[in-house]
């Protein structure tokens, strides 16, 4: 393998990384729906399928 294939393993790697430790990060802090841009303020905890389940 080239040096150019090592580095961009590496670059995905760290991205996977990164968008594990927010998931991790936003599911620790309460958040029900990660995806939903209204995550914070759904009190049913439903918010799948496009966040029919929060109110706005």
């Amino acid at each position: 393998m080239a040096l150019i294939d090592y580095v961009i393993i590496a670059v995905i790697a760290v991205i996977a990384g990164l968008a594990g430790f927010a998931i991790y990060k936003s599911k620790k802090s309460g958040k029900k729906c990660i995806g939903c841009p209204d995550s914070c303020a759904c009190s049913a905890g439903n918010c799948g399928g496009g966040c029919s389940g929060c109110q706005k």
